[in-house]
């Protein structure tokens, strides 16, 4: 298959949307698709070549572009040579674009949408700009042959539940995920063996990587960890309510923030500011290996994101797949990639006693705290393995290729 990627960021801009669709064009592309991936022209779209290599990169420069919409009138007439079109949306600006060439070129691809999130608290200028894109937004949905999204929960709660309800065989599930090769699942099997025993008893495992990691040199203080943008776009992201939350906490911790952006100085001082400075550390942005690491060493991950803006969140995954507990808000999407209790803790969004109460509540009980880093790690290697996820993609878009799934 011909399969066009069309997204608003790429990396190594850090970003659910960008990260997913790059996931999403390297299953795709070993699969042996033909896979262009089409995303505006930015100072930070710098790839290396063994990436480019996986996909056809095609970074365009844009006559207008706000944020992250960008007008990309450049590709209208290329989208018809494609089977299926694949547009991450929200992406104002181009999906407009992708909107006149189904409707001038209906019978020549298939459209599929993939939902990341409703757009809300939009400036006044971004409003304005946006305006074109809320206009067809209806139209583009009906148009489209099948929309994929990565949470049921989201979409049923989403300002497009309405079309869902409507016409719920054009939605598909495909959530996000992580890399799990035949090594990786190995290990992650063995440390779960290692935990429970031969007879199945629960034991403490401080000294192994990946399951009760309090590090020996901080006897007794739990390493949280926050990953997440902080710059303006990623204000959701609730760091200033985990702040709050630390505050008189009745627990000895340390608290280390992975992520960068033009709020940095601003988180800093919020910090001083709740006199918690001296038990925070701001780590930048990690890659790969450091990041991993990060997770694994980390007691707790926190997602404390305030509104829908956060519609699933990729940490929580990325920090089950290490062995590490969750404790994330209580919203549509971000509720549903774990199960509260069992693999982590919800806590009320936008509460910070609510926050305090769920992380404290985390360590009371060694036990059942050893139960949730085994229960992350099975959860992710049944639901949220890329691998898995590839095939369920690449499927789909081979039954829509040859199918009419549009209204």
């Amino acid at each position: 298959m011909k399969i066009a990627e069309i997204v608003c960021v790429f990396p190594p801009y850090r970003g659910g949307i960008g990260k997913s669709a790059y996931y999403f064009s390297k299953l795709l592309a070993e699969k042996e698709n033909l896979v262009d991936v089409y995303s505006p022209l930015y100072t930070f779209n710098k790839i290396s070549e063994e990436e480019k290599n996986k996909f056809n990169l095609k970074l365009i420069k844009a006559p207008l572009k706000f944020g992250k919409g960008a007008f990309l009138p450049q590709i209208f007439f290329k989208l018809k040579n494609y089977d299926i079109v694949h547009l991450h949306y929200p992406f104002f600006g181009t999906a407009e674009i992708v909107w006149l060439a189904k409707f001038f070129f209906r019978s020549k691809f298939k459209l599929v949408i993939h939902y990341h999130m409703d757009t809300i608290n939009l400036s006044k200028i971004a409003s304005l700009l946006s305006l074109p894109g809320r206009i067809i937004e209806k139209n583009l949905f009906k148009r489209a042959d099948a929309i994929t999204y990565a949470s049921l929960d989201y979409i049923k709660n989403s300002k497009i539940k309405k079309i869902y309800f409507k016409n719920p065989n054009k939605f598909h599930e495909i959530p996000f995920g992580v890399d799990i090769g035949r090594k990786e699942k190995n290990k992650i099997n063995k440390n779960i063996r290692e935990v429970q025993g031969e007879g199945g008893e629960l034991r403490s495992k401080r000294g192994h990587p990946g399951v009760l990691r309090s590090k020996r040199e901080y006897p007794g203080v739990k390493k949280i960890l926050f990953v997440g943008g902080l710059d303006s776009a990623h204000y959701f992201k609730g760091l200033n309510i985990l702040f709050k939350a630390l505050q008189n906490i009745n627990l000895k911790y340390f608290l280390n923030i992975v992520g960068s952006g033009n709020l940095k100085n601003e988180y800093i001082n919020l910090t001083k500011k709740y006199k918690i400075d001296s038990f925070v550390e701001f780590l930048g942005n990690l890659d790969g290996r450091e990041l991993k690491k990060n997770y694994r060493e980390a007691d707790l991950l926190v997602l404390p994101s305030i509104n829908s803006h956060e519609a699933f969140g990729m940490v929580l995954v990325e920090a089950m797949a290490e062995g590490t507990p969750v404790v994330a808000s209580d919203l549509p999407g971000v509720r549903s990639v774990f199960e509260d209790g069992v693999q982590g803790y919800l806590s009320k969004p936008q509460d910070p006693e609510s926050l305090r109460d769920a992380i404290q509540k985390i360590f009371k009980d060694e036990e059942k705290y050893m139960k949730m880093s085994m229960a992350g790690r099975e959860l992710v290697l049944k639901k949220y393995n890329w691998k898995i996820i590839g095939d369920n993609l690449n499927n789909l878009f081979k039954k829509i290729k040859n199918e009419n799934l549009s209204d």
